[in-house]
């Protein structure tokens, strides 16, 4: 099959695997959108959300629909490294015995990340980047398709741990839930309280996903939209030349390379999804809020005024 069929193939998959994700949520559209494009583009996504508003059920439902071997990980204050990666044991024969951990799947749900230490949260890092796993010195490959999808309640800050930039960094995209709309709170509850159970299937295989993903890498990128997304990136750097103003009065760090590769590619499948051959500056302002919002830390005077991380991005559009 040609590239061009091949994405127009992958618009019509994905406006079905929508349609299947929608039996089961209801509304988050723009959230199912952004953990879509970070799948596509092979990233990570993190989920910040107050608690009941199904981050669970939605990744289990899109793990479901992508055909997927999915694990979910309780991140607690007393887990350790070795509960996520797996640990050695010995054997009846007295041989050192790898028992893989939960990290071995595709799909990982790390729910409430940031309550555990960060020496536990610093076990995916390996994984998230590499798609690895080192224990007791050997390395382990990760099952292909891989995505992290972790989830953390904004309000309840006792006995938590903020992620660290490194971490935060890894993530593609950072989605902030909110609360639905009052005809979809109607919808859900209407859904969810009787005896009727909808159900989801498989649409997609691993090698599909994988195929889809390498299908992104190669749609041709323009030298201005790259250019473009190099420049967004560089505003945010309150010590750079092309600081934007806004930029050098209220925030203290800005996004780094990372940001730039991660704007080209849910660009490029912004536009693959939407049946463009190639992406335009449309398509990076269209994912340049969730991918740089958790890569820019906000001053003490941007606090106090009361300034959204979200208005300071549009603003250097």
């Amino acid at each position: 099959m040609s590239d061009v069929a091949a994405i127009k193939n992958l618009v019509g998959r994905h406006q079905d695997l929508k349609a299947e994700i929608s039996k089961i949520i209801v509304g988050q559209e723009r959230v199912i959108d952004e953990i879509l494009l970070s799948v596509f583009s092979g990233g990570h996504a993190l989920l910040i959300g107050v608690p009941g508003l199904a981050k669970t059920l939605m990744v289990n439902t899109i793990a479901t629909t992508l055909g997927l071997d999915f694990k979910r990980i309780q991140f607690t204050p007393d887990l350790m490294p070795s509960d996520i990666l797996g640990s050695e044991i010995l054997d009846e024969s007295r041989n050192f015995k790898f028992i893989k951990g939960p990290v071995f799947s595709n799909i990982i749900l790390a729910d409430e990340i940031n309550r555990t230490p960060p020496k536990t949260q610093a076990a995916l890092l390996e994984a998230m980047q590499e798609r690895v796993v080192t224990v007791a010195g050997q390395r382990y490959p990760l099952s292909l398709p891989y995505f992290v999808l972790a989830t953390q309640n904004p309000i309840e800050q006792e006995g938590t741990y903020p992620l660290p930039e490194a971490q935060l960094d890894r993530f593609m995209f950072s989605i902030n839930l909110d609360y639905p709309s009052f005809q979809e709170e109607v919808d859900v509850v209407k859904a969810t309280t009787t005896d009727h159970k909808a159900t989801v299937n498989a649409l997609f295989s691993a090698q599909e996903i994988i195929d889809f993903q390498q299908l992104i890498r190669r749609i041709p990128v323009t030298d201005n939209v790259i250019e473009y997304a190099v420049s967004l990136v560089s505003k945010t750097r309150p010590k750079a030349e092309s600081a934007a103003s806004i930029v050098k009065d209220y925030i203290d760090w800005g996004a780094g390379p990372r940001a730039s590769q991660n704007l080209i590619l849910a660009a490029k499948t912004h536009a693959a999804v939407n049946g463009k051959f190639s992406p335009d500056i449309e398509d990076v302002q269209a994912v340049a809020i969730g991918i740089l919002r958790h890569r820019m830390i906000k001053n003490y005077k941007a606090e106090a005024e009361g300034l959204s991380i979200e208005k300071i991005i549009k603003s250097l559009f």
